[in-house]
């Protein structure tokens, strides 16, 4: 096969063709549900009105103002990329489609890429350090002159409950640059000249974030009907600086695979055994209660 541009330019149009279609078809793009999607114009952008969860008062006299001089919430976005090398003998051999599924695989992973970091952010809310100062998942978050937990430590597998009804969520998802397929493919590149190949590279530039950290609940206790009982109080009881209630809904309860079984019973049971001696059913008071998300990542 005689290798030329118009050649090389088809063989781009077929495999970006292949990644779209497989990025765009792509399953459980999860993250969405957890995170707020932020377009980014620039090189970060400054998440100060995440620094104090909105609420309304009367209004008496003049208004109160919150000033957020001095405070800061930056979040910059990052660069992504991945590369595949296309031997030149291949498309001479018109071996080309032996790609094919290399390029599918790269547009289905790209897809996946931001669940895999927003599932990095929970995996390090113990250890990582939100907008105020503290861990994402802390027993001392600062609020007014007191503090608020988002965390109930125990010794058991780590259990998840989110409140994602609102337009704010839990965690950013900061995109400045779209994902897309780019190319080296011209006979003078110095790939082909040194390595006989041509190249074909995604990349793509954003961020992942912590946003609000009052929509989040950590438990490492038993995942049972008291600890999840327990923390859906906490944090229907957070309040604001103002020691107004927050109106915290929790609605969707994340487990890793280790826990589905447990989630499942938990969350879809229309009954429970009792805590007679007989040993009888009851009906589960939890059943509907939030929606369950299994991801593998955790």
């Amino acid at each position: 096969m005689i290798i030329n541009q118009e050649l090389l330019g088809e063989i781009y149009v077929g495999l970006s063709t292949l990644f779209n279609s497989a990025f765009q078809a792509a399953p459980d793009p999860w993250y969405k549900r957890l995170a707020m999607t932020v377009p980014s114009a620039g090189r970060s952008i400054d998440y100060k009105f995440l620094l104090d969860f909105p609420g309304m008062r009367e209004w008496l006299g003049e208004r109160v103002i919150k000033s957020l001089a001095g405070k800061s919430w930056e979040v910059i976005n990052k660069n992504w990329e991945s590369t595949i090398e296309v031997f030149r003998n291949d498309i001479a051999d018109d071996q080309i489609g032996l790609y094919n599924p290399i390029v599918s695989a790269l547009g289905q992973e790209a897809a996946h890429h931001p669940n895999q970091l927003i599932a990095d952010l929970i995996n390090d809310g113990g250890i990582a350090e939100c907008y105020d100062g503290e861990n994402f998942f802390d027993t001392d978050h600062p609020v007014g002159t007191g503090t608020a937990s988002n965390y109930d430590a125990g010794a058991s597998t780590a259990w998840y409950l989110l409140d994602v009804s609102r337009p704010v969520k839990p965690f950013i998802f900061q995109s400045r640059k779209p994902v897309q397929l780019t190319r080296m493919d011209r006979e003078t590149d110095i790939n082909v000249f040194m390595r006989n190949s041509f190249l074909f590279g995604v990349d793509a530039r954003y961020a992942v974030a912590y946003g609000m950290w009052q929509l989040a609940f950590k438990s490492t206790q038993t995942l049972n009907s008291t600890y999840y009982q327990n923390a859906r109080a906490a944090m229907m009881d957070l309040e604001n600086a103002e020691g107004r209630k927050l109106g915290i809904r929790p609605n969707l309860l994340v487990v890793p695979p280790s826990l589905e079984g447990t989630a499942r019973e938990l969350l879809n049971a229309q009954f429970v055994l009792g805590d007679d001696t007989a040993g009888g059913a009851k009906s589960n008071i939890w059943q509907g209660t939030a929606d369950l998300l299994v991801v593998p990542e955790l």
